[in-house]
């Protein structure tokens, strides 16, 4: 069963005509399809969001939906929905002379005035990231095979559709009588049907070629992002518009950093004689070496923060910074004399634990790291 309109448009029963508008236009400026370009979740919450506000900001037909709920409203209508309120994205753009004061959508909706073009089919990568180049932005020239149109391939307007792409029909409904749009069986919604065509051509006149792309990774990304190269897709027929490359970010694990959002963690084993008399140790950071002195008496489980050597936020925030973790490695195995120097010290009582109030607890250090 569909989503509730109210429920669509992230609204109440009681709201009035201004809110359910105001709902309205927040939630078409979030999956408007110019906004959303390729993504066909985002377009069919966009015609769910029309099919929404078409009935509540009609008096009388918001009347009739609370009246008789939304189970009724689907067996008036079979059961199959509205595609987007029974307009087509013609009929649904053509609200925002209302919703949005005249006619403009903030620069989006571009393509509102006329037959929207059909797009190519969008292209998915793998790109890996080492963590140096995650910190500092990288270049990335990646080989895609694409679908473009063949050279010397003809078009001709779809007789079906008249070259709209979409298909009409009427519906009868508790609400009335109801025109919604569906994608041209014909030409898949192109607008143009093939002429002529090489022999090496596919059905849709395209060829598959390899090409180089050159992808522009900026500092901060995180594994699992996506990002987009716009026209990089696959051709669409006739004179659509190409689709997008989109590139999938996955990074790969460093020897001795951990990465936790903009900051980095390094363990840093030392000796006995280091904890206690001190040392100046060298550890990676993501650009390289840095050294770090440690001073007498240094406990184990003390975190060291180095401000600024982590990874650059993706927003232009500054780096976050490297967490140095101390652990003081115990011998498992001892000499004859190294044995009775410690039995000695056992009862000593400069060997004795004596933590002051100011040594955080390791549960206080995890709360530090985390806040």
């Amino acid at each position: 069963m569909k989503k509730d309109f109210y429920e669509i448009l992230g609204t109440t029963k009681s709201a009035s005509e201004a809110e359910i508008k105001k709902a309205y236009r927040k939630k078409a400026i979030e999956f408007h399809p110019d906004k959303n370009p390729g993504d066909k979740a985002a377009e069919e919450n966009f015609k769910k969001c029309a099919e929404a506000y078409e009935i509540l900001s009609d008096p009388q037909k918001k009347q009739k939906y609370d009246q008789y709920g939304h189970q009724a409203f689907e067996a008036g209508n079979g059961g199959g929905g509205f595609q987007g309120g029974g307009m087509n994205m013609e009929d649904i753009f053509s609200q925002f002379g209302d919703i949005f004061g005249g006619g403009g959508f903030g620069g989006f909706g571009g393509n509102s005035g006329g037959q929207r073009r059909a797009k190519g089919s969008n292209l998915r990568i793998k790109v890996k990231l080492t963590l140096s180049e995650i910190a500092n932005g990288v270049e990335k020239k990646v080989k895609v095979k694409r679908k473009i149109q063949a050279p010397g391939v003809r078009y001709k307007t779809c007789s079906t559709c008249n070259g709209q792409g979409q298909v009409m029909r009427v519906t009868n409904t508790i609400l009335g009588r109801m025109q919604s749009a569906s994608t041209c069986p014909t030409c898949g919604g192109a607008g143009q049907i093939i002429e002529s065509k090489p022999a090496n051509a596919d059905s849709q006149g395209m060829l598959l070629e390899d090409e180089t792309v050159s992808i522009k990774i900026p500092a901060g990304v995180v594994d699992g992002m996506q990002l987009k190269v716009s026209s990089k897709g696959n051709d669409a027929p006739g004179n659509g518009i190409p689709g997008d490359l989109i590139v999938a970010i996955e990074e790969q694990e460093h020897e001795f950093l951990k990465r936790e959002g903009e900051n980095l963690h390094y363990d840093l084993y030392i000796s006995y004689p280091e904890a206690i008399l001190g040392a100046s140790k060298d550890i990676d950071a993501v650009n390289g070496k840095v050294r770090i002195k440690l001073e007498e008496g240094i406990q184990s489980g003390k975190i060291l923060r180095l401000k600024g050597k982590g990874i650059p936020s993706l927003n232009s925030y500054g780096n976050g910074d490297l967490l140095v973790h101390i652990n003081v490695w115990t011998p498992k195995t001892l000499s004859k004399e190294q044995r009775q120097f410690f039995e000695k010290s056992i009862n000593d009582d400069n060997f004795t634990p004596h933590p002051e109030k100011t040594d955080k607890s390791f549960f206080e250090k995890v709360k530090d790291m985390f806040s």
